[in-house]
């Protein structure tokens, strides 16, 4: 556990910091509340809203359908879950992509309502005129390239990036974009790790690796993937540090099997009246068979 009375807020400085320092920076796909005290506690650089959790959550298929209500309802708990940790939201499909002014006013919402201090934007270089509006307003943003689950059918689907010399080129375009847009940083999502090793040698900006390599400034990963809570399809890049599902199965059918057996609740999990007040209520009521088992009770047959 971290030592919290040592601890200072992360902030952009923080990770600027860590980049020179060649110390690795964690950031974390969270998105309820819990998860946010225990990764906080523990010392997570940064405590990212992703829209992934509206997935897990809610039973979306793809993060395309999440709403904007729905990641300000995460983003909300992750606040209220965190103190010391970087609060970054994934803005969600179609929150940024209209226009200068809509990208403005959505991230500026996130920062109103739930105390976000940064914004995460996936796209390419054409987005980076909406991300630099945003940046130009006061909030800062992480550049989001490589596999962007919101442009899935534009791409191909869940493939890896920049495996050709162009495409890689291509990334690292997209990535300057958003340097000049005036990102503070820059999320590889299953890019080539040469493409995420390049970017890290020549940017002046943190790099963080989602799938692409250990070579970048830092790594970041989906909180339910480390637990296993998305069972329809294990990511490559994701490694499963404890499997939740057979636990919670477990904890289910334990508990189903106590309730039918009637041995929970049990007497320890239960609170009674006094023997004088059981008297009263079902004297009032007339209720015989409780007095009867009371008249039992004390004559201890």
């Amino acid at each position: 556990m971290a030592d919290t009375a040592k601890r200072r807020k992360i902030t952009i400085r923080t990770l600027q910091k860590k980049m020179r320092d060649e110390e690795a920076i964690t950031q974390l796909a969270a998105y309820d509340y819990r998860t946010a005290v225990v990764a906080d506690r523990l010392g997570m650089d940064i405590l990212c809203v992703s829209d992934t959790g509206g997935m897990i959550l809610f039973g979306h298929q793809s993060t395309v359908s999440v709403s904007f209500d729905e990641v300000m309802m995460m983003a909300k708990a992750i606040d209220r879950g965190s103190q010391y940790g970087l609060r970054m939201v994934d803005m969600p499909y179609w929150s940024f992509h209209v226009s200068p002014e809509q990208a403005v006013d959505n991230a500026g919402r996130f920062v109103h309502e739930a105390n976000a201090e940064v914004m995460k934007c996936e796209g390419n270089k054409y987005h980076a005129r909406n991300i630099e509006a945003i940046v130009r307003a006061g909030i800062p943003v992480q550049g989001h390239i490589g596999i962007t689950p919101m442009r899935m059918p534009q791409l191909g689907g869940f493939i890896a990036q920049g495996k050709t010399s162009d495409r890689a080129k291509e990334l690292i375009e997209d990535a300057q974009a958003f340097v000049d847009a005036g990102c503070f940083s820059i999320l590889c999502e299953v890019t080539t790790q040469e493409v995420c090793e390049y970017l890290t040698e020549t940017l002046s900006i943190p790099v963080i690796s989602l799938g692409a390599g250990n070579r970048a400034h830092g790594v970041h990963i989906i909180s339910s993937d480390l637990f296993h809570l998305w069972e329809e399809h294990v990511p490559r890049h994701s490694k499963i540090y404890t499997d939740l599902i057979p636990i919670m199965e477990d904890v289910i059918n334990g508990y189903m099997r106590d309730v039918k057996a009637r041995t929970y609740p049990a007497p320890e999990h239960t609170v009674y009246m006094s023997d004088e007040e059981i008297e009263i209520f079902a004297k009032d009521l007339n209720w015989d068979t409780k007095l009867e088992e009371l008249d039992k009770k004390r004559s201890g047959s």
